[in-house]
């Protein structure tokens, strides 16, 4: 009878012994993200997010960028997904205002559950989600320019498009060693990108042997800006560099035709579309402005240019025109993140730092290397002079 006992007690434990050590099995495979009931082993979809100004003044960008996204998630989704996961890509157009642009990020974040969030297309709009997904510990993807958007805090965000720094330095050379002047006049948008812009203007310019003699400011939707033009040209600049985007570039390109300013407008990475073109109308001859190489494709090389090719091949033969730069922002965003979550999943901090192991990445704005002190991944080499001449772009040397 003892024996049984003894038996019976043995066989108990060892039942025991084992759902322990299951349970703590279990709870390490949680933990870890390895359980097989996780999004990983589900082959669960993947949710992303993007807010783009798809309306209001931005949406000469935005639309491009929404087109391009769709069509990059739509193919890679045909082509199997990431590791077997699907694309859910989730849109919403903040209408090319920045308190919009939190609203549509905190939906995205906290009903939507995604994983990552590309966007915004404006800087006011970018600069206004960033608290937001550093709070919630989610990577951003930017596809605008202000120099705010990579500074510290950064730890979430990088950027596909080319900062204002990488822009500045393009013209700034262009005006010290091309055309050789001593002075310039700045008119500039008083958002969050055209002061990031003037800034940086005004900063190097002193190092390049250069003097800003003239100093104005515009609101976005200001349909004149001949008193800001009448003040600057007083001041007898060699140039203007005007830095904006749609529709402030355009109003002051008229304006100047208008008060017969002959000097050289030289304009920001902001219109480098054809939306500028049209506003402009005939003024737009002649300007100079710095832009990626997707503008004139013909000036990539090697395997960026393979790249602009098929991606501009692409997007015609399904929207019926070709992409503009912003576009470009859109191809990199989406395909940076698809490389880093082939890499580290869902998961958010080794997202994030697979983001910032990017390295050598050939994309549409340049070749794309990111870095603990670099979410910009960038440089001045990845962009041209563009003139627009008989109302297209051509390379200026």
């Amino acid at each position: 009878m003892k024996k049984w006992i003894v038996a019976l007690l043995i066989v108990s434990f060892a039942i025991f012994a084992l759902g322990c050590q299951a349970a703590k099995t279990e709870k390490t495979q949680t933990n870890t993200g390895s359980s097989d009931t996780s999004k990983e082993a589900s082959n669960e979809p993947y949710v992303v997010g993007a807010v783009v100004s798809v309306t209001g003044p931005t949406a000469a960008l935005g639309v491009q960028e929404k087109n391009t996204l769709l069509m990059e998630a739509d193919k890679i989704n045909k082509a199997g997904g990431i590791n077997g996961h699907k694309i859910d890509l989730k849109i919403e157009d903040d209408q090319s205002v920045a308190t919009n642009a939190v609203i549509a990020a905190s939906k995205l974040i906290d009903q939507e559950h995604v994983i990552a969030l590309i966007g915004g297309t404006g800087s006011p709009a970018t600069l206004a989600m960033k608290p937001k997904t550093a709070e919630a510990k989610i990577p951003q993807i930017a596809m605008a320019a202000g120099i705010k958007i990579t500074e510290a805090p950064n730890e979430w965000i990088v950027r596909t498009a080319q900062s204002d720094a990488v822009a500045v330095q393009k013209v700034i050379d262009y005006m010290s060693k091309t055309l050789k002047i001593k002075k310039f006049a700045i008119l500039s948008d008083a958002n969050a990108f055209g002061q990031s812009g003037s800034t940086e203007l005004k900063k190097l310019a002193p190092k390049a042997g250069l003097e800003v003699v003239a100093s104005e400011t515009y609101k976005t939707d200001d349909t004149d800006v001949s008193s800001q033009l009448t003040k600057i040209n007083g001041a007898k600049p060699d140039v203007v560099v005007v830095w904006g985007t749609n529709p402030g570039p355009a109003v002051a390109a008229k304006n100047m035709k208008t008060l017969g300013m002959k000097m050289p407008y030289i304009g920001s990475h902001g219109i480098a579309n054809k939306t500028f073109l049209t506003l402009a109308g005939s003024a737009a001859e002649g300007i100079v402005f710095p832009a990626g190489k997707i503008l004139v494709p013909s000036s990539a090389t090697g395997d960026q240019a393979d790249v602009i090719k098929t991606f501009t091949a692409d997007y015609k033969a399904k929207y019926g025109e070709n992409p503009n730069s912003f576009a470009g922002h859109a191809y990199d965003a989406i395909n940076i993140l698809a490389n880093a979550l082939k890499e580290a999943g869902s998961n958010n901090e080794k997202l994030r730092d697979a983001i910032e192991k990017t390295k050598d990445f050939v994309g549409i704005s340049g070749i794309f290397t990111y870095g603990a002190d670099n979410h910009d991944g960038t440089t001045s080499s990845d962009m041209i002079m563009v003139e627009v001449k008989d109302g297209k772009w051509i390379e200026k040397k």
